[in-house]
Parts: C-alpha cells; sequence; structure tokens
C-alpha cells in the first residue's frame, strides 16, 4: 500500500496561524463535498500561495490546506435545479457567486467554491489569481526568452570576432609574404641589372646556342609529358574509363530509343483508340483500352524524365556521375512491377479484342504508321518487359569498369541490387507471356487468320517443314517417289504444333502463310497418330520402303464430317521421332484430362481437371515446394522452386501429364541432379510403385472407390461401367472444333436400349453368354454393324486392358504411339457378375495405362497375357503398376527420341536403360502395348542411327579427293551464300544443348566444357576474316569495290535463306576499321549496295537485345541460322541474374524454365536442315585458312593502299 506524503506539519501550523492574523484574505466559503448536492461552509484564510480552511472562525488548527501556485480561477455557473416545485425555495442558491479553482495537474479534482455576493467572490478570485504567481511565471518566461536570444547574440559575435581575428591573421601573414617577394624580386633585378647590359654585346652564336638549348628544353619537356598521357592512355585505369564511358554513352542512345518506342506506343496506338473508344460506334471500349495499355503513359512520363537527366549528365561529359539519377529513379519502378503482373491479361484482352473485325482493321492501319516501322501492337507492349533487366545489364557493366574507390561504386552497387530484386518478383510474370505473343505472331503470319490462336490457353509446342503425301484413294497411298521435285515443291508445308490442334499451312512466293482449306486446323481431339505401319497392310509396307520410314499418319474423324487421312514426312528419322514424340505428349493430356473428366463426372459433378486446379492440397507451398502464379499448358500452377526429390516425384505423378514441366526437366536436370540419379528413380517407382509413388499420387485413382463399393446397387446388379467415346474424350476447356458429348457412367437404367458394357465380363476369354460380337449380334436400332472408319481400325485396340470386359471392332494395331479408345456401345444382353465392382477411379487408371500403345492384332484381352480374371482388374496393386508402368515408358520415349544426345555421350546411363527397358520386357504381366512400346524404345536406343546422312565439319575439311579450290571471282553469289549457310548450320547444329548450361564459354577451361560453342565461335571469326582478307587482297579500287559489292549480294542471299549467322559474319567483316576506312574505295560502291548494306545492318543490329533479329526469327521458319552470341547472351544474363538455389536450398525451376525455353528455341533452328547439296570445291575455299590475314597486317594493308591523309 502506498505511504502518506510526510511535510512538516509544526511549520505548516504556524503559517496556518499567520494566515488568521495576518492574511491577505480571510472568510467564510461553501465547499462543494463529494456529493454533487452538498455545500459545507467552511473559514478560508489566504497567506502568499497557500489556501487554508478552518472548521470555524474560532478554531485554532486548521482542517486542510490548498497549494495555489501555478493554479487558476475561474467563474463558474450555478447548479441546476433538482425539480420545478423546490426551484421557488432555491432561488437565493442560484443568487450567490459560484468560482472553481483549477490546478495545473492531472489527478486532481478542481475546489468549487460559492460565496453570498458577487462582490466578495471576485475579491477572493483575484486573490487567488494573485497567489498563484501566473503573472511572475509569465513574466519569467518571457525573461528567459530574451536571455537565450541575448546569449545567442553574444555567440554569434563571438564567433563573427574570431572570424575577423582569423582573416587579419592571415592578411598579416600574406602581407609578409608579398613584402618577401618584393625584395626577392627586387634582389634579382639588381642582378639582372649587368647582364641586361652586358647582353646587346652577345655574340650571336652563344645567342644561337641558347635558342637551341631553350628549344630542346622545351621538346625534352613536351616529351616527358607526351609519355606520360600515353602511359595513362594505355594503363588498364584509362581503358576501364573509356569503357565506362561508352556504356555511358550506349546507355543513352538505348534510353532515347525506348523513350521513341513509348511515344510510338502512347501518341501511335494508346491516344487514338481512347479517342475509337468514344465515338458513335467504338469498336473497343474504355476499359479494354486501359487493359491493354495499363499505365504505359505514366511508364513514358518516368522515362521522359529519367532521359533529361542522362543528357544533363552527357552534357558534363568527362565528368560522369549517374548514381543519384537511379536514386531518383528506383522508388518510382514499382510501376513496372505492376505492368509486368497484368501484362498477360493485357495480351489476353487484345486478342478477344482482334476478333472484332472494325478493330482488327483498325489496328492494322495503326501498325501501317511509317513510325511503326512494321511492328506489331504486341511488339510495343513488350518493350517495357525488358527494361529492368537491360538497367541490370548495364549497371553490371558500369560496375565490372568501375574502379573500387569510385565515388558512386557504392550507389551503382545498392541501384543493381534493389533491381535485382524487382527482376526476381517480376521475371515469373515475364516468361508466362512469352507464348500468348508467340501465337499471336504466328496469327499474323497466316493470311486468312486463325482464331484458334486467340484462344490464350493454347501453348505453342514447336513448328517446321513437313512433306504432305497427296491425299489417300481408297485407304491406300498414291505411289509417289520421295525424291521427286514435285512432292518436294508441291507438297511442303509449314506445321505448327500446338497443345490442343495441328497446323498445317502452305507458303507463298510472298512469304506468306496459307492455311490448307481441307485439313489445315485440325483438332487433337479428332486424331489418331499413326508412327509405324503395321507389317500386316501390304500399303503400309510399300509406302515405309518408299519412304525410308519417314511416314507418319494423323488420321481425323471430325463430328461432323466425313473421316480422312494426313500423311507427312519428315526430313530425317529424328526429326520425325522429334514430332512424334510431341504429339503423342499433346494427346496425352488432352486423352488425360478427358478420361479424368468422363470418370469423375457421374460422382462429383466436378471435371477433374478442375479438381486438380481447385485442390489446395496440390499447389500449396510447402517447405520443400513453391508454387507461382502462372499456368503451365495443362492450365495447373507452376513450380516455382522446389527440392530434387519433390521434383522426381512430379515427374513420375500419376496425375500430371505436363509437357512444359517434362521438357524443362530433361533439358536443365544436369544443374540440380544427374542423369543416373532421375534414372534409378524411373527404375524405383517400375519396380515398387506403391513404396515410390507418395500416397498423395494415388489418392486420385482410389478417390471415389469405397463409396463405389459401400453401397450396393438399386436394382440388386453390380455397376456396369458403359464407355461411349470416340478420339480423346473432351478436355475441360471449349474449343473452336465442336466436339461431341461424351461419358462415361458406372450403372444404366435397365429400360436403356443398349445396355452398358460390364467389366466383370470376359469378352474374349471364350465365355458365350458375356461375348457379343458386333456382326453376331448387332444393336437393336440398327439392322447391321456399320463398317468401322479409319480411326475406329487405328484407334480400337488401344484398350487391351480393358478390351475384354468391351465390345470392340476386330481391326489392326497399325500403331505403337498412343491411341484414343473407342468402344462400341453392346446391344441387348449384359453380363451380370458378382466378383468385384470397379470404381470410376479404377477404371480410369485401367484406361490411362493401356491407352498408351497400340497392340499387335489378335492380343485383345487380358487372358493373353496372363490376366484371365476381373479380379486383377479391380486389383489395386495390378492397377498402380500399369499405370506406373506406362508412366516410366512414357518418359523414357520422350528422353530417347528428343534428348538422344544424353545417350550418345554417356554409354553407362545407356547400357542401364537397356537393362532396365529389358528388364521390363522379361515381366510376365507385362500388357501387350506395353511391350511393344518397350520394344520400339529399346529398338530406338539401340540401333545406330543410320539415315543419319549430316555432313560434319570435321568430315568436309579432312576430304582429301576434293578438287582444287575455286577463286574467288570464279564463284557465284549464289554458290557462295548456300555453303556458307550449310556450314553454318552444320557448326550450328553440331552444339549439344548441354553446353548452354552453366555458362562453361565463359569459363577458363571453356574450350574443354564447351567445345563446340568455341567451335562455333572460331568459325564465326575465320569466316568474317575470309571475307575481310579476300576484299584487300585486290590493290585497285575497283576490284576493291565489285568485291564489296559481290559480298552484300551474298549477305543479302543468305537473309534470304535465313541464315543470320552469316549476314553477320559479311557485314562485322566490312565494318572492320581495316575496311571502313576505305574512303575512296566505298566510293566507288553502288547507292543501292551501301542502302542494302543498311538495312542487313539493322536487321542483325544488337541495339535493344537484337529486337529486330528477335523478331525477324519469330516471323520465320525453319530452316534458319540464328547468331549464337544473342542466345548466349541471354543465358548469362539469367544465370548472373539468378542463382541456381534459393536461400532454403531449393531449386530455382523459374530459372530451368527460362533456360529451357532459350535451349528449345535453340534445338528447334538445329533439328530442321537445309536442303542444299554440298559442293566440295566452293566449301574447300570458304574453309581455306592460308587465304586469311591476320588483324594487324590487315590494317598495314590497309594503310598502305589509303594512306592517312596528313593532319
Amino acid at each position: 500500500m502506498q505511504k502518506s506524503v510526510r511535510y512538516n506539519e509544526g511549520h505548516a501550523l504556524h503559517l496556518a496561524g499567520l494566515a488568521r492574523r495576518e492574511g491577505t484574505k480571510r472568510g467564510f466559503l461553501s465547499r462543494r463535498a463529494a456529493e454533487a448536492s452538498r455545500w459545507h461552509e467552511k473559514w478560508f484564510a489566504l497567506y502568499q500561495n497557500v489556501l487554508f480552511y478552518f472548521e470555524g472562525e474560532q478554531s485554532g488548527r486548521p482542517a486542510g490546506l490548498y497549494l495555489l501556485e501555478g493554479c487558476s480561477c475561474e467563474r463558474a455557473p450555478a447548479p441546476p435545479r433538482a425539480t420545478a416545485g423546490a426551484g421557488a425555495a432555491r432561488d437565493p442558491l442560484d443568487k450567490q457567486y459560484y468560482f472553481t479553482v483549477l490546478f495545473g495537474h492531472e489527478g486532481q479534482k478542481p475546489l468549487e467554491l460559492r460565496c453570498e455576493e458577487e462582490q466578495d467572490g471576485k475579491e477572493w478570485m483575484e486573490a487567488i489569481h494573485q497567489a498563484s504567481y501566473a503573472d511572475i511565471l509569465i513574466e519569467r518566461e518571457v525573461l528567459m526568452q530574451k536571455y537565450i536570444h541575448l546569449v545567442q547574440i553574444v555567440e554569434t559575435e563571438k564567433i563573427a570576432a574570431n572570424q575577423l581575428r582569423h582573416q587579419l591573421e592571415d592578411q598579416d601573414t600574406e602581407i609578409e609574404r608579398l613584402k618577401s617577394e618584393i625584395i626577392a624580386l627586387n634582389k634579382t633585378k639588381e642582378r639582372m641589372r649587368p647582364y641586361q647590359s652586358h647582353q646587346e654585346d652577345e655574340d650571336p652564336d652563344i645567342k644561337k646556342i641558347k635558342k637551341v638549348q631553350s628549344f630542346m628544353r622545351g621538346w625534352l619537356c613536351r616529351r616527358k609529358w607526351k609519355t606520360i598521357v600515353q602511359d595513362y592512355i594505355c594503363s588498364p585505369h584509362a581503358e576501364s574509363m573509356r569503357k565506362r564511358n561508352q556504356i555511358v554513352f550506349a546507355m543513352v542512345e538505348a534510353e532515347s530509343e525506348y523513350v521513341h518506342q513509348l511515344h510510338v506506343l502512347v501518341n501511335g496506338f494508346l491516344r487514338p483508340l481512347r479517342m475509337a473508344a468514344s465515338s458513335k460506334k467504338p469498336p473497343i471500349s474504355h476499359d479494354d483500352v486501359s487493359s491493354i495499355f495499363l499505365n504505359s503513359e505514366t511508364i513514358m512520363f518516368l522515362h521522359e524524365i529519367f532521359h533529361q537527366g542522362l543528357k544533363a549528365r552527357i552534357a558534363n561529359w568527362p565528368t560522369l556521375i549517374l548514381a543519384d539519377l537511379f536514386d531518383i529513379l528506383l522508388p518510382m519502378l514499382n510501376i513496372y512491377q505492376e505492368f509486368v503482373r497484368n501484362h498477360q491479361y493485357s495480351l489476353q484482352v487484345l486478342a478477344t479484342c482482334k476478333q472484332n473485325r472494325d478493330f482488327d482493321k483498325l489496328l492494322k492501319q495503326y501498325e501501317a504508321n511509317p513510325a511503326c516501322e512494321g511492328r506489331m501492337l504486341e511488339t510495343f507492349l513488350t518493350y517495357p518487359m525488358f527494361q529492368i533487366p537491360r538497367y541490370i545489364i548495364t549497371l553490371h557493366e558500369l560496375l565490372a569498369h568501375t574502379p573500387h574507390e569510385h565515388v558512386e561504386r557504392k550507389s551503382l552497387q545498392f541501384a543493381k541490387s534493389k533491381l535485382e530484386e524487382l527482376s526476381r518478383v517480376m521475371h515469373d510474370e515475364v516468361s508466362d507471356t512469352e507464348n500468348i505473343r508467340k501465337n499471336l505472331a504466328i496469327e499474323r503470319m497466316i493470311v486468312e487468320g486463325c482464331d484458334i490462336l486467340l484462344d490464350t490457353s493454347q501453348t505453342f509446342i514447336r513448328q517446321g517443314s513437313l512433306i504432305q503425301v497427296p491425299s489417300v484413294e481408297r485407304g491406300k497411298l498414291s505411289k509417289v517417289r520421295l525424291g521427286s521435285l514435285s512432292l518436294k515443291k508441291e507438297g511442303e508445308r509449314q506445321c505448327f504444333l500446338f497443345t490442343k490442334h495441328f497446323l498445317i499451312c502452305t507458303r507463298s512466293s510472298g512469304g506468306k502463310l496459307h492455311l490448307l482449306k481441307t485439313g489445315g486446323v485440325l483438332s487433337l481431339m479428332e486424331c489418331t497418330l499413326i508412327e509405324e505401319p503395321d507389317a500386316s497392310d501390304d500399303d503400309s509396307k510399300g509406302s515405309g520402303h518408299m519412304f525410308g520410314h519417314l511416314d507418319f499418319k494423323i488420321v481425323v474423324e471430325p463430328p461432323h464430317a466425313a473421316p480422312f487421312t494426313v500423311v507427312l514426312l519428315a526430313p530425317s528419322r529424328q526429326e520425325k521421332a522429334a514430332w512424334m514424340s510431341d504429339i503423342s505428349q499433346c494427346v496425352d493430356n488432352i486423352r488425360c484430362n478427358g478420361l479424368m473428366t468422363v470418370v469423375f463426372e457421374e460422382n462429383s459433378k466436378v471435371t477433374v481437371p478442375h479438381m486438380i486446379k481447385s485442390d489446395a492440397r496440390l499447389h500449396k507451398d510447402d517447405a520443400d515446394i513453391c508454387f507461382s502464379k502462372t499456368l503451365n499448358s495443362c492450365k495447373v500452377p507452376q513450380i516455382r522452386c522446389a527440392s530434387v526429390e519433390r521434383l522426381l516425384e512430379r515427374l513420375t505423378d500419376l496425375r500430371f501429364l505436363s509437357i512444359d514441366f517434362l521438357n524443362t526437366f530433361l533439358h536443365t536436370y544436369r544443374l540440380f541432379t544427374t542423369a543416373a540419379v532421375v534414372l534409378a528413380k524411373l527404375a524405383d517407382v517400375y519396380r515398387r510403385p506403391f513404396t515410390s509413388i507418395p500416397v498423395r499420387s494415388l489418392e486420385l485413382f482410389f478417390a471415389c472407390s469405397m463409396s463405389g463399393r459401400a453401397e450396393p446397387p438399386t436394382d440388386g446388379r453390380t455397376p456396369r461401367l458403359s464407355r461411349k467415346f470416340s478420339s480423346p474424350p473432351p478436355a475441360a476447356s471449349s474449343t473452336a472444333s465442336p466436339v461431341r458429348t461424351r461419358k462415361l457412367s458406372l450403372s444404366s437404367p435397365s429400360s436403356s436400349r443398349a445396355g452398358p458394357l460390364d467389366l466383370t465380363a470376359t469378352a474374349l476369354s471364350g465365355s458365350p453368354p458375356a461375348t457379343h460380337s458386333p456382326t453376331a449380334s448387332p444393336p437393336p436400332h440398327s439392322a447391321a454393324a456399320p463398317e468401322p472408319t479409319p480411326a475406329e481400325r487405328a484407334a480400337v485396340e488401344s484398350a487391351p486392358a480393358v478390351a475384354d470386359a468391351m465390345e470392340l471392332s476386330p481391326c489392326r494395331s497399325p500403331s505403337t504411339t498412343p491411341r484414343h479408345l473407342r468402344y462400341r456401345q453392346p446391344g441387348g444382353q449384359t453380363a451380370d457378375s458378382t466378383h468385384c465392382s470397379v470404381s470410376p477411379a479404377s477404371a480410369f487408371a485401367i484406361a490411362t495405362a493401356a491407352a498408351g500403345h497400340g497392340s499387335p492384332p489378335g492380343e485383345w484381352g487380358l487372358a493373353r497375357t496372363g490376366f484371365n480374371n476381373t479380379e486383377r482388374m479391380c486389383d489395386k496393386e495390378f492397377i498402380i503398376r500399369r499405370t506406373a508402368t506406362n508412366r516410366v515408358l512414357n518418359v523414357l520415349r520422350h528422353w530417347v527420341s528428343k534428348h538422344a544426345q544424353d545417350f550418345e555421350l554417356n554409354n553407362e546411363l545407356k547400357m542401364n536403360v537397356l537393362n532396365l527397358l529389358e528388364e521390363v520386357l522379361r515381366d510376365p504381366d507385362l500388357l501387350p502395348q506395353e511391350r511393344k512400346a518397350t520394344a520400339n524404345i529399346l529398338r530406338a536406343l539401340s540401333q545406330e542411327d543410320q539415315d543419319d546422312i549430316h555432313l560434319q565439319l570435321d568430315d568436309i575439311i579432312q576430304m582429301t579427293d576434293c578438287p582444287k579450290a575455286e577463286c574467288f571471282e570464279s564463284l557465284s553469289a549464289m554458290e557462295l551464300a548456300e555453303q556458307i549457310t550449310l556450314l553454318d548450320h552444320i557448326v550450328f547444329r553440331s552444339i549439344p544443348y548441354e553446353e548452354f548450361l552453366g555458362q562453361g564459354w565463359m569459363k577458363l577451361d571453356k574450350n574443354e566444357r564447351t567445345p563446340s560453342i568455341m567451335k562455333t565461335s572460331q568459325h564465326f571469326n575465320d569466316m568474317s576474316n575470309l571475307v575481310a582478307s579476300q576484299i584487300m587482297n585486290y590493290a585497285d579500287i575497283s576490284s576493291r569495290a565489285s568485291a564489296i559489292e559481290k559480298w552484300v549480294a551474298v549477305a543479302d542471299i543468305c537473309r534470304c535463306l535465313h541464315n543470320y549467322n552469316g549476314v553477320l559474319e559479311i557485314t562485322s567483316a566490312l565494318n572492320r576499321s581495316a575496311i571502313y576506312r576505305l574512303k575512296k574505295t566505298w566510293a566507288k560502291v553502288s547507292k543501292q549496295t551501301k542502302a542494302l548494306m543498311d538495312k542487313l545492318q539493322k536487321t542483325v543490329s544488337s541495339e535493344g537485345r537484337f529486337k529486330n533479329l528477335r523478331e525477324t526469327l519469330k516471323n520465320c521458319n525453319p530452316p534458319a541460322v540464328p547468331y549464337l552470341g544473342m542466345y548466349l547472351t541471354d543465358l548469362a544474363f539469367i544465370e548472373e541474374g539468378t542463382p541456381n538455389f534459393t536461400e532454403e536450398g531449393l531449386v530455382n525451376f523459374s530459372k530451368m524454365r527460362m533456360i529451357s525455353h532459350i535451349i528449345r528455341e535453340i534445338r528447334q533452328f538445329q533439328q530442321t536442315s537445309y536442303r542444299i547439296d554440298h559442293q566440295p570445291k566452293v566449301t574447300q575455299y570458304l574453309l581455306d585458312k592460308a587465304l586469311i590475314i591476320d588483324e594487324d597486317t590487315l590494317y598495314e594493308l590497309s594503310l598502305k593502299i589509303e594512306p592517312r591523309l596528313p593532319a
């Protein structure tokens, strides 16, 4: 408990006595009690600043006291009366004078007093006010302020006096110094007087000698300074400063170009479309305009300010300080995060608006503006996406050439770190928009347009040139020769594969693409792929020998048209395998989604793709896996980062069949694991599926098993499975192509005209009551079974895992690739069974496992492979084993067909895969289609690539029986361009994709780590040196000018052949200092050649990260030879800007996805070869290193041909 305050009671009583006798004011006052309505009359006495109160006037001891210092006294109103009746009695109280004493601190209640007369109250208030010392406190505060002011004045005067004192001392010192100088000058003048008097009498020779000595002293001084300056110019510091200045100048130019692009975007598109949206018949709404352009206008204003600051810095050259500009820019760069995050939605809105013909016409009119330079709106919307990476690269280069003691190094490092943080937040969104831009670019190339490409769910897979064989007639191919020129010219098609469609186009002479009128757009939902002709088909035998086994068929069965077959030829077996792997993987995705949708829609009313998307457990961030907001081709969230174990788990996950993930994983697995680990995981999944596959991956297949078995059927029968869908069942999302309804039901009413199929029936096991052949027992609604279509013949055998429970038309099995299930609905009778009931999940697993590959003729049921009863089909272990085997074979087929280099360079890996496949073949429970698929993979892996007739550069160099090399004058520009293109492509396609990982080309041991990339770089330099040497070999001006014109013509032909590496080889040679300085020679070159040269240089210019070359490559079809340095720069930026592993030790799979995207683009150009015949006489000339002159000799020869003009 808190103790009371102690005070000197004796002194207080003494002061109370003084107050009674000599107090300033004394008298009776009423004090308000704690109860609001009660007042106590006390006798008060005020002495100095203490107010005492006594019980009566005669009391000797005070009842209490108040300290009044710092308080205030105010008049108070009379308290309100309680009732109206009592008002008359209390009127005298209303006439009394009330006042309140307020104390200047919290927690102290005010003292409420009253007296009888107003005059007395005022006197008391005045006395209390005097006792509070308020006036004294105010006066004290005023005096204190004056005192502080005076102190400040004194201090200021002291400082001024000290300054004046120091100035006087300095002036005295300066006076003394000047006096000493005057004295010294006077002495010197006195000493010079005799000399000046005798100077006139000096000998003229002495004067000359002194003059020469003075000249020599000046020359030696200048020579010394020249040496010092030259030494500095050659010093590393000066070189760094020069490179730093060049980087800054390039940055200013790039910023000017970027601001110009933003001006075109805003003034050429945004503002006109805003005006169009305000018209009477707007082709676009204001909301759509805002969604497409986002905050691009704000970005333009920001960079205009930044550009003005850069130009002001350039005006102060050579002092280039940029850190403060970045300090201003950094806080505002968050607007890019908003732009990038919504960029995908922006392109989606643009794709939707393009379906409006009025808008599309208006947009093409805007794009025809000369300021656009042939670029589309999507291109301008893409430019801001790469501005942050461009700043990071610039700062990285600046820091590389900025000394550690430089004044702004720390600021530049801080700016770089902030930009990298922002880039890491943005890079996921950047990569996801590449697919939409690619689709829109292809759609623009097609003259008729293609609406399916405006569907943003379409993911681009690959493109290339294939030969289409003339249409089939009565099921047999026309007898044509593969080598015929007419077939190559007339049958050549540009093909584009997407996740849902396959486009076949012809190319006109102007380079435009035209969709085929019939079969130009093939929906993969209606297609059946046939890779290998069946041995029993004589026509297929003939076509296989005729086309060298390079052909494959796509059987198309539209829902409202007659079926037809498309036969395509690939240039090589390697390309055929790549096409087949991609097409079959897309078909797997569609079939998986469709089957899952059909299986589960009866029980859940929600399609399984939607179930996967909406299941929070599947895409929830965990300690060992994190997901991004973007979606893959299966429209489920992409993996941002994960542990190696989770990535291997996803590779074998039975729920996901994403070709994006499969490609990314197989391209980049070397960065975080080894091929042996991947193969061990696949082998483990095959051998022990229940222990290797996580439980969460198996839940999907048995989600409905218990519910299906717990409830007995209402009609007393076991639920039967009725499948009635053709080709792949429909995916969840709608497409442009109409699709028939396909449905899977567990039971069917007994009154149904066509009874459901029973999974427990052994259709081909020899049980007569359960077997119904379409020819023996046709359905009630038809007199005879219809003739099976080619698609039915191709697809019906793809269900051997459930064929013994279903009615199928006996037909051949022409393929080993995934086929679509086709089931014929039986008529009349149904077979009952009480063995077990099959859940939809089990049926789906069986279908998934069985739909992978076709089976040979006659191998229809499980009875012929050891599964002679339906109980094995209902067994979970059997279902998971078959599904896991199918998944492992699917991954191995993709690995072997598209990544054959892994096995060519790693014999141990190849032998382990062969052993695993042989182990699979020895499995007695293996299904026929699995056995056939395994045999095909085994054959593809073990056979030597006999059809690989590609030339190698080493083979060309080592040719000894070549004729004598031709000279430059005897070779035509066409011959040179074709053979340069052939050599460039041979060197380019020989680069294995593993050399693109880890920036090996920038390491000290680059020749050992990336020999093919270094060989490509050396070949580029050799070809460029050859061009420059050939020009300098001519002594006369006319011959040199003719040589330049011929090489420019060669470069233009290379451009027409899509050999942009060759264009850069020649243009870089013509831009060398030894050639570029030949003014007289260039004066002889025609204007047309110079204009063509400028056009070629603009195409392959490195400005804006090779923006023109990227746009050109995007709009051209393979074969093509891109400039490898462009991709190496992209890979270097990704490697330096993003780590392989996160701080938590997880694999940065977003980075792997970006690397895989670049590698896939490179391999797309590697896999499509040129059809150019090798001419040894030309290649021997091009590869003759004896014709190459080194750089120093070239410059000396240039100076000899055209000496420098005198200054």
